[in-house]
Parts: structure tokens; C-alpha cells; sequence
């Protein structure tokens, strides 16, 4: 599985599966519960593989941060999304130095290892990793 059926739904916690494209949206299986939905057309639906961060010197996808991630916790967990702010940034400063510090919040930051947690809980990294290659 690639990232390109990976979807992050604003408003609802964790990330989905694409299971299929339906008229009035899609069909969804929560990564989180296993539970199978309808999204509307009206929801804010991000693809993983569209989603970059933002460095000094480009934007970085984010498949490549979840490669850096993966290779500094040897492909285990990454500390929890729930961490204070400042354990947070210095983490990500780790993973990747050179993020701009401006356009990326602890928000952003949150998301992303809260995704990362998901994907290396349900053994999803593997197929990041391939897709990569």
C-alpha cells in the first residue's frame, strides 16, 4: 500500500484507507479502529502522498521524513504525538535539521508522528519504504 491511499479526513481523528471512489464520496477504513465509513464530498480530505514539509531549502514529501523517522527509531516507534511542545520541536530538529521553524507549527509536528505511529503500528512503513525505491 502507497501513500496514495492514505487519507487524512479534517475533523476526524487518525488516518483512513481508500477502500473505494463512491458518487457522493468515498468509502473509508479507519486505521485507527478498522471501522468502515462514508465520507462526504463536503470533508476535507488530504492524500499522505500530497502532503510535504516545509524545509529552508525545498519542500520535503512526506514519505521521505517518514523514511527518517523509520531510520532513527531502526523502523519502531516514534516518541508519542502527546509529548510536550518542546520535546516535540527538538525531535523533529532531530530528524530533520533543517525544517523551517516558521512554517512548520506543533501542530504540524504532532500530525506527523501521530501518522507515523499509525502507519508503523499497522506495518505500513515497509510499503512506504518500497514506494520510495
Amino acid at each position: 500500500m502507497s501513500l496514495d491511499s492514505i487519507l487524512s479526513i479534517t475533523g476526524k481523528p487518525g488516518l483512513y484507507k481508500l477502500k473505494t471512489k463512491a458518487r457522493s464520496g468515498f468509502v473509508v477504513e479507519s486505521l485507527i479502529d478498522n471501522k468502515t465509513s462514508i465520507i462526504g464530498m463536503n470533508h476535507n480530505v488530504s492524500v499522505l502522498k500530497d502532503i510535504s514539509i516545509y524545509t529552508h531549502e525545498a519542500e520535503m514529501p512526506l514519505k521521505e521524513v517518514f523514511s527518517k523517522i523509520a531510520a532513527k527509531e531502526d523502523k519502531g516507534a516514534a516518541i508519542s504525538h502527546k509529548a510536550d511542545k518542546k520535546e516535540l520541536a527538538d525531535y523533529f530538529k532531530e530528524v530533520l535539521p533543517d525544517y523551517d521553524e516558521e512554517r512548520v507549527y506543533a501542530s504540524d509536528i504532532k500530525k506527523v508522528l501521530q501518522w507515523y505511529n499509525i502507519l508503523q503500528e499497522n506495518d505500513l512503513l515497509a510499503s512506504v519504504a518500497e514506494e520510495e525505491e
